[in-house]
């Protein structure tokens, strides 16, 4: 029996593409559904049979930047040789990521996170969600470095992961702002000068 109804005119994944940079640009409470439609290429009718709703649609965006622009960190905090470099390369991975021209400025994830009504509090603790699992991979690499000799025993993973996630996330503010990547670059070199003391 053939399906019935018409196949969707658009391509899901290009149009998740632009929902991301809309929602990477302008926060989840600043994007309109509207905004989100137009930018989609869609009317909202489709806009919410493809994707259910706008936080719907926000969840598969922020999925979607984790696969694609989290990646380059994880391979990072997994290449290091050392707990310590490889959080440094995380951390200069993410300057360079935050001021690419060819994207909105900062980090997705944190700049979204300006969602304040109280409707939003879903939204809110989904990324703030997103934002331990960023503080738990800096955690485990720090774990990893102490089983292999690189980082003292006495260091608390825990300490140190928070240290350099607020760190990472002060960096998208900064880009958002309009910091250059030598400024940023320059912040995570003041970063590294304190791992002696955060991780000892």
């Amino acid at each position: 029996m053939a399906e019935r109804g018409r196949p969707r005119a658009f391509d899901r994944d290009e149009a998740l593409h632009r929902a991301m940079r809309v929602f990477w640009t302008c926060g989840y409470e600043g994007a309109s559904v509207s905004e989100l439609a137009q930018a989609m290429g869609i009317n909202k009718p489709s806009l919410y049979a493809a994707f259910g709703c706008k936080e719907e649609l926000f969840r598969e965006a922020i999925a979607l930047y984790g696969r694609e622009e989290g990646a380059p960190v994880g391979e990072a905090l997994a290449a290091g040789r050392t707990a310590r470099g490889a959080i440094e390369m995380a951390l200069r991975v993410n300057a360079r990521s935050y001021t690419n021209p060819d994207n909105p400025r900062g980090c997705m994830v944190v700049v979204s996170a300006l969602a304040g009504a109280p409707e939003n509090n879903p939204v809110c603790r989904f990324l703030a969600e997103n934002r331990r699992e960023s503080e738990e991979s800096f955690r485990r690499r720090v774990e990893r470095g102490i089983a292999e000799g690189d980082v003292l025993a006495s260091a608390d993973p825990a300490r140190v992961a928070a240290f350099y996630a607020t760190v990472m996330h002060g960096l998208s503010i900064q880009a958002r702002d309009g910091a250059s990547a030598a400024a940023l670059e320059k912040v995570v070199d003041s970063a590294m000068a304190a791992w002696e003391t955060v991780a000892s």
